[in-house]
């Protein structure tokens, strides 16, 4: 593989061969889903922990921490009742005979949070919640970047409407509790419990560059909780019943019978706290733009790419490429090779700034610059990328633009 053709792929493209998106598509032809069951009428609260302390499950029994199983039975049945009717399952109708998704309640003011490729060239939308209602909907909002997408429900009674609570993804923690909830192959108000297994990854995103392959999207929380096609758009709780990301694609190499890609145990969800910011911009003004740089990185560098660059052990972001007359070819910054040069040495070339801290946080790989910019930063904000050059240390301020469309 040229070293050109590594890094589109490490950073617009990402080996876009085994990551499916979790939706499940269905020709004209197909027969309804399954009914789900009617929620109950009781909807008990999940237990809110104590500081330090696990969440006590109702009727006084110990907690997990205890390694009570039948505690933690207990606060997984409740938080299903909770949290349960808040999830929706939705149907496109479109030329291509449509697919199926997930999604769950934003508002009481019928505003559903799903991801942009279940909408995509939607024709119409249905959405189904868990009580047997069905609704109309139509498109406010997307993001491509990040894979979200903002619909409303329409003349929908407001006791069908349960919105989920959105957590604080950046103090979600590798081997906490996960739990998806959604519409796999169209089975509505299915839930699956597995675990956080990595936080922090990278993934294409839905966004393509004007000089090729894709933009990347950061930041994503990895899960070995089974997630499969039609989970697309659902949620990734905690035992609280927070929404700690929106379940995206599955990493796999496992197909069904009928081609469609089937759960190995990672899947990814676009953490709560890109929501957070991103939403109520969808609702305003239909679109929300990211910070841009202009720059192609190698996502990881092997010790023996490192020893061959002269780099520190210690990491960072090595800038392959600068996009011309970007925010980053203003400011100043080097990449090893002139962008879109198709290089065929088995090599990465030498001579690219390492970018080890973004306004004086410490920069370990590609991915916490994305999460610094995605999280912290709009576009015209100014930001100080701290860069090895030459072995020598150095400061450049940059002012962020937006992510060509």
């Amino acid at each position: 593989m040229t070293v050109s053709r590594r890094w589109l792929i490490a950073l617009l493209l990402i080996a876009t061969l085994a990551v499916s998106m979790a939706c499940v598509l269905v020709p004209d032809n197909a027969s309804p889903a399954e009914t789900a069951p009617r929620a109950a009428t009781a909807l008990p609260t999940v237990p809110q922990p104590s500081t330090g302390e696990a969440a006590a499950p109702s009727g006084g029994e110990s907690t997990p921490a205890t390694g009570s199983i039948a505690a933690l039975d207990a606060i997984l049945t409740d938080l299903y009742r909770q949290v349960a009717p808040g999830v929706v399952a939705i149907r496109v109708y479109a030329d291509n005979g449509g697919g199926q998704g997930s999604g769950f309640v934003y508002g009481k003011d019928g505003y559903i949070i799903t991801n942009y490729h279940v909408v995509e060239d939607a024709d119409k939308i249905e959405v189904d919640f868990l009580s047997g209602y069905k609704a109309w909907a139509h498109v406010v909002g997307t993001d491509k970047d990040s894979d979200i997408a903002v619909i409303k429900v329409e003349d929908t009674p407001a006791d069908e409407l349960h919105p989920l609570p959105l957590a604080d993804s950046d103090k979600v923690q590798v081997g906490q509790i996960a739990v998806a909830m959604g519409n796999p192959f169209g089975l509505k108000g299915t839930m699956t419990v597995g675990v956080v297994s990595a936080l922090g990854r990278t993934l294409p995103s839905e966004h393509e560059s004007q000089q090729g392959g894709y933009f990347t999207t950061g930041d994503t929380i990895q899960t070995d909780a089974p997630i499969n096609p039609g989970n697309s758009g659902g949620p990734l709780l905690d035992l609280q019943g927070r929404v700690i990301g929106i379940n995206r694609a599955i990493r796999t190499t496992n197909f069904g019978l009928g081609g469609e890609p089937t759960n190995t145990g990672i899947g990814f969800a676009v953490p709560s706290n890109i929501v957070k910011r991103v939403v109520p911009v969808l609702i305003e003004d239909g679109r929300y733009d990211y910070p841009y740089l202009g720059i192609s990185s190698l996502d990881d560098l092997s010790l023996e790419e490192i020893e061959q660059l002269g780099l520190p052990k210690t990491g960072g972001a090595y800038i392959i490429a600068v996009v011309p007359d970007s925010p980053a070819d203003k400011a100043g910054l080097k990449g090893a090779e002139t962008f879109g040069e198709d290089s065929k040495s088995d090599t990465i070339p030498s001579g690219g700034d390492l970018i080890v801290a973004v306004d004086g946080h410490p920069v370990r790989e590609f991915n916490d610059l994305l999460h610094y910019l995605f999280t912290y930063t709009s576009p015209g904000d100014t930001i100080t990328l701290t860069v090895l050059r030459d072995g020598k240390q150095m400061d450049i301020d940059l002012t962020l633009g937006k992510r060509p469309r």
